[in-house]
């Protein structure tokens, strides 16, 4: 099993900035196993559930950093927020996933592994469980102490390039970074509401037939209605490079996907991507590992929590 294999080598400690591979050797060696096994049950059942654990690591890196902030339950009773309330944060999925991971890693090596280490291992794992590039995940991770809806500012559905490129160049990531990232598109779905504005006032960069069969998928919206569509309809379940020749037939669901496909700064990445598979697999890991290394928590920083949902000594 790939999973196995990564876990196998990830014992062969070294380092990347301030995370090293294999970090967990001696502290809590089955760590990557037990997360790679939790991932893979739940695949089985859902492999939708890749798309879901890389928009939960995309979301929480960039906030504050990789520090696993967006886990942490609100608390109404106490008036206590959480980044789970912010709207960009209302559809994530997979909360369950770390939870059941870290539940067993705290009987195995209780106070050790990160609720923050274990979103990148998941998310690692999920990828490659959907036929993408297998990679090694640096860790060393530790969780923040910090959860505030209020810094919750990340690039939206209907962005240009520009405007979706500042995020990530506020956080360290480049224009290259970002073309990258957002193959990870080429998996999953999205509700309605986040691209209806281009079909109730038709899109002319949206291929029509296209269009049509969008919104005969997205119905009359309410709010109790919202269907979703995939992203990427072809291979909706596999992680290819099937998203980039999508986008470059007119057909991206997203504005900030279209706009890839015709922006001049973006256009020749996404082309080269669309007929270059081992390209994009080996670029996608390489990025993946620079996103998980933003703003981490080590050394003393922060908390290994021991409920992924609350900190460990209540604010």
């Amino acid at each position: 099993m790939k999973v196995s294999i990564l876990i196998f080598l990830c014992f062969l400690p070294f380092s990347f900035g301030s995370l090293s591979v294999g970090f967990y050797a001696s502290t809590c060696p089955l760590a990557e196993n037990v997360v790679g096994d939790v991932v893979q049950a739940r695949f089985i059942e859902d492999s939708s559930i890749t798309a879901g654990l890389l928009r939960m690591h995309f979301h929480d890196c960039f906030v504050q950093g990789c520090d696993a902030s967006i886990l942490i339950d609100p608390v109404p009773a106490k008036n206590r927020t959480s980044e789970k309330m912010a709207n960009p944060n209302l559809t994530i999925r997979g909360f369950d996933i770390i939870d059941d991971a870290k539940n067993i890693l705290e009987t195995v090596c209780p106070s050790t592994v990160s609720c923050a280490d274990i979103i990148a291992l998941a998310t690692r794992d999920a990828v490659a469980l959907s036929g993408g590039p297998t990679y090694l995940v640096p860790t060393g991770r530790r969780d923040g102490l910090l959860s505030d809806p209020s810094q919750v500012n990340l690039p939206g559905p209907n962005h240009n390039v520009s405007e979706a490129l500042s995020f990530f160049t506020a956080v360290g990531l480049t224009l290259d970074d970002m073309v990258t990232l957002l193959g990870a598109h080429t998996v999953g779905f999205a509700h309605c509401n986040f691209f209806q504005r281009r079909l109730a006032n038709p899109d002319p960069t949206l291929d029509p037939t296209f269009r049509t069969s969008l919104a005969q998928q997205c119905g009359a919206l309410s709010i109790n209605k919202n269907p979703t569509v995939f992203l990427e309809p072809n291979t909706p379940d596999l992680f290819d490079n099937q998203y980039y020749r999508q986008i470059l037939k007119s057909k991206g669901v997203l504005n900030i996907d279209q706009q890839l496909a015709l922006d001049p700064s973006s256009k020749g990445l996404v082309s080269n991507y669309s007929v270059d598979t081992k390209g994009f697999r080996e670029k996608f890991a390489d990025a993946m590992i620079k996103m998980g290394n933003i703003g981490v928590l080590v050394g003393n920083d922060g908390e290994i929590r021991k409920n992924c949902r609350a900190f460990n000594i209540p604010i």
